[in-house]
Formats: structure tokens, sequence, C-alpha cells
């Protein structure tokens, strides 16, 4: 009778023990909002902790198996409706409303679960994932009960529940397997049924809904997956429709405009929430958008240039314009003084190729030169007086555009070292008067780095290049006003050339401290010495073989000279 006490204040302890450990099975979260005050003896504590130590991992993995077995129960109800539908026991109209309705029911289950339960919010999900995505594709192809336009409207209303479902309560596994099943689904569908513009559509509501969470700052967004899609159906669309018709029997004829308009929301979509991210939410551009948005800046062109009349050319080259200079007073006004320089160098390079661009797609050859000269002469001249290292790389971009764009660059080999080419028209008059005046308006830059050194050194190639072009150009111009010039002539006028410009390389490098014409110069003497063994040599007579030896002697003797003066300057 003694002992009774103690056996049962051991009946006690082992009764609470064993509640406790029902309790926590049924509620896992239960046991982390109680407190440890249930038994005064130190012993029935310690075996409490051993308890609450593994009574959750046992809770868990319940947890884990009952969700799995709930999500079995739902795939096996799948394979019940579609050994019905194969029966043809009921009309397959029927068996689509009630695969539908079951989808949206597992759902539905995902979004209703207890907060903090995100694995069986993704797995309920997914599951009605599995459901809907392997039947909308056998009651569109195999039963054909679907058309492709009631398909594309099945999975944009599955979208927008499971986005609308999702947002009240911020689960983000249900948004993401949505939209990234849907963006799936939706792009295989398209490919298989050979009617691309519905499901294009579908693509496109999801970018918006993807968008639009990102501007919310909700982190709900499977933003790549979908933008990806929608790249692909739009380049699917470009690729099929711009072939030759006997190729697209099989695809449904479109109009130009329902050709062009899916590209031009695409790209307005992301052009819009940009521009609103960065100037009214004042965030970083992300490498995503900043990526996303070229693509899609480049599939409205080529929709543009493929579907479009020849006036859609000129209408498209003056909305690049409109952009280029929206760009420009962006980074003028908004992101000069930031902290971060990131929106300030993707948005002024998008808007030197957006100027580049509809210079090209607007203006002749003769005002594209003009327009792309003028504009590298502005932009190295603001450079350096604003600060902004940026508009010196953009000058230099306007002036290699404007070389291409005239034959410069063509040019400058021709007259330097092949076959000298007839005299050159106005647009290379231009470009290279734009060159030296770039390179001479630009200050003497003393500043550290090999950015701003590569840069000088290749606005001064450019400028320099051009002019010994030209002075060749007019030496035999003025020979063959006495005789008809011969291949030693040209030889000779070359090198003379090279040789005198090596000089004046040295001197004007070492006289103004600009070390980029000492390098040159020395590439010169370099470039002479190739030329006497490959043309001077081979096409010359002795006496013009001499004198071009005689000047090359000069410019070795001259040019360290000179570069040695300059460094004890």
């Amino acid at each position: 009778m003694e002992d009774l006490p103690d056996v049962l204040e051991r009946l006690t302890l082992r009764v609470e023990m064993l509640e406790r450990r029902v309790a926590v099975l049924e509620q896992p979260a239960a046991l982390a909002d109680e407190s440890a005050q249930s038994f005064e003896p130190q012993s029935a504590a310690a075996a409490l902790a051993r308890q609450g130590e593994e009574a959750p991992s046992l809770a868990q993995a319940g947890s884990l198996f009952s969700v799995l077995g709930k999500a079995m129960l739902g795939i096996a109800g799948a394979y019940v409706l579609r050994a019905v539908a194969e029966s043809s026991s009921l009309p397959k109209t029927a068996i689509a409303a009630l695969a539908i309705a079951y989808a949206i029911l597992w759902l539905v289950g995902a979004v209703r679960i207890p907060a903090g339960a995100l694995l069986a919010s993704g797995v309920y999900a997914g599951t009605s994932a599995l459901i809907l995505a392997p039947m909308l594709w056998e009651l569109t192809l195999r039963f054909k009960v679907l058309p492709a336009a009631a398909a594309a409207a099945l999975l944009g209303a599955f979208v927008l529940a499971a986005s609308v479902l999702a947002w009240k309560r911020d689960l983000a596994p249900v948004f993401w397997v949505a939209n990234g099943t849907a963006a799936a689904v939706a792009l295989a569908l398209a490919i298989a049924t050979h009617d691309l513009m519905p499901f294009l559509w579908v693509l496109l509501l999801m970018v918006l809904i993807c968008e639009y969470a990102a501007e919310r700052n909700h982190e709900l967004s499977v933003r790549p997956m979908v933008a990806l899609a929608a790249d692909l159906a739009v380049w699917a669309v470009l690729f099929i429709y711009s072939g030759p018709a006997a190729a697209r029997a099989e695809y449904p004829a479109l109009s130009a405009v329902g050709l062009l308009l899916p590209s031009a929301l695409l790209f307005l979509i992301f052009a819009a929430s940009v521009t609103l991210r960065v100037t009214v939410l004042r965030q970083r551009i992300s490498i995503f958008e900043t990526v996303q948005s070229m693509l899609a800046f480049l599939l409205a062109a080529l929709s543009v240039l493929y579907f479009v009349p020849q006036g859609g050319r000129t209408a498209f080259g003056l909305i690049c314009l409109a952009l280029s200079a929206a760009g420009y007073a962006a980074v003028s006004l908004l992101f000069e003084k930031a902290e971060d320089p990131r929106n300030s160098t993707v948005f002024g390079g998008w808007s030197a190729a957006l100027l580049a661009t509809g210079c090209v797609l607007t203006l002749p050859p003769l005002g594209l030169s003009a327009c792309l000269a003028a504009a590298a002469i502005t932009a190295t001249l603001l450079g350096p007086r604003l600060g902004r290292r940026a508009l010196e790389l953009h000058g230099l971009f306007y002036l290699a555009a404007a070389a291409v764009g005239s034959g410069l660059f063509g040019y400058i080999p021709s007259a330097l070292a092949g076959s000298l080419p007839v005299a050159p028209g106005w647009s290379v008059a231009i470009v290279s008067l734009a060159a030296v005046i770039c390179y001479a308006a630009g200050p003497p830059d003393s500043r550290q780095g090999w950015a701003p050194k590569t840069l000088r050194l290749m606005v001064a190639v450019l400028a320099v290049g051009a002019a010994a072009a030209w002075l060749v150009q007019g030496f035999v111009w003025l020979a063959a006003l006495a005789i008809a010039p011969e291949v030693h002539h040209i030889a000779f006028a070359r090198t003379l050339t090279l040789c005198g410009a090596a000089v004046a390389l040295a001197y004007a490098g070492s006289h103004w401290r600009r070390l980029e014409l000492l390098r040159l110069a020395y590439a010169t003497v370099g470039l002479v010495a190739v030329k006497l063994l490959f043309e001077d040599l081979r096409h010359g007579h002795l006496e013009f073989i001499a004198a071009s030896i005689f000047l090359f002697a000069v410019a070795l003797l001259t040019v360290p000279r000179l570069a040695r003066t300059g460094n004890r300057g």
C-alpha cells in the first residue's frame, strides 16, 4: 500500500505522455506552442523532452504520406474519368466538363489547406495540373471534343482561377505550378494543333498576370518560363508565316494585323512593366528584364519587317526615334544621379541602338551618314563636359555605324593597301570629317584605366586612317594632272603619306601629351615596313624604291626621337 502513490504517479505520467503523442500526431504545430510546464519531477520533464524531439519527425512523415496518399487518390480519379471517356458510356462533352471541374476542385483544395502547409499546397496544385494537362491533350487531339480555341479558353480560365486563389493567401507554389504547367501545355498544343493564335493569346495573358504580380512585389512569379514560352510562340508564328504559303497549308490564314499584334503586345507589356518599375517604383532593372525586353523588341521589329508593307518600315523607324528620345530623357532626368548606374547604362544603350535603328529605317544613305555623324559629334562633345563616359561610348558607336553605312571602313584599307578606289562620295567625306572632329574635340585623356584609353585610341585610328586615305587620294589626283599614275607611283604616294603621318603623329603625341598618337606613330612605321616588302619592292622602279626606303629611314630616325622629346618634356 505504501507504493500505491508511486504507482499512481507513474500511471498518470504514462497516460499524459500517450495523450501528448496523440495530440502531436493530430496537430504537429501544437507541440511548439505549449510551454514546458507539465511536470515537476525532473525525470518526467526529461522523458517529455525526448518524446518532443521524436514526435515532430514522426508527425512530418505521417503528414507527408497523408498528402501523397490523397494526391494518388486524385490521380486515380483522373484515370477513372479517362476510362469512362474511352468506354463511350457518357458523352465526351460531359466527360470534359467533369474533368475540368475535377481539376478545379483540386486547385481549390490546394488553397484551402491550413496556413504554412506549403508542401501540401504544392502537391495538391500539382495534382490539379496533372489531371488537367493530359485530359486537355486527349480531349483536343485524340477524342477531338475540344477545338483549339476552347482548349485555350480552358487553360486561360485555369490560370486566372489559380492566380486569384493564390493571390489572396500568397501561395507561391500554387501560382508557380499552375502558370508553369499552363505555359508548357499551351506551347505544346499550339504546335500540335497547328492553330497557334488561341494559345498565343493565353500566353500573353499569362505574361500580363506575371508582370502585374512583379509590379506588386509578390513572390509569385514564374516570369522567365512564361516569357520564354511566349517568345517561342511568337517566333513560331514568324517562322511559319514568313515562308511561302505552300509550306503552311495546314495552318489557318491570318491577316497582317493578326500576325503583327501578338509581337507588338508582347513588347508593349514588357516596355510598360520595365518603365513602371524603374521610373515610378524606382527599382533597379534586372538582367531578366533587360534581356527579355530586347528579345521582345527584336520579335516586334522582325514582325514589322516581314508582315507590314513598305510604309510600315518608316512608321516603325519613327517609333524607334521617339523611344530613343524618351530613353535619353529618362537617363538625364531620372537615372543620372542614381547610386546604381545599371538603369542609366541599360536605358542609354537602348537609346543609342534605337536612334541608329530609326535612322536606318527612315533616312536615305546620305541622310543616314549625316545624321549619325552629327550624333557622334554631339555625344563626343557632351560626354566630357557632362562627366558621362557613356555618352563618349555612344559617340564611338554612332561613328562606327556611320562608317559602316557610308563605306568608310572599306575605303580606308583600299586607299592605303589595296587597289585604289575611285573618288569617294559625299557620305565618306562627311563621316571622315566627323571622325577628325570627334577626335580633335575630345580633351587629352589623362585618366587611368584601359577603357578610356581604348576609347580614345579607336577614335584616333578611324580619324587618322580617314585622313591618310584622303591624302593618298589627293596625291594620286595631283599626279594624274601631269602623268598617268601607275602602280609604282601609287605605292610611292602611299609610302610618302604613311611616313609623313608617322612623323606628324609622333610630334603631335609628344607635343600635346596624347599617348594614343605615339602608339599610332609606331604602328604606322610598322605598316610602312610591311608595305615596303609586299608592295614597293614588288611593283616599284629602282628610283621609287630608293625614295621609299629613304622616307622609311627618315621615319625610323625621327619618330623615336620625337617620342623621347615628349617623354623628357
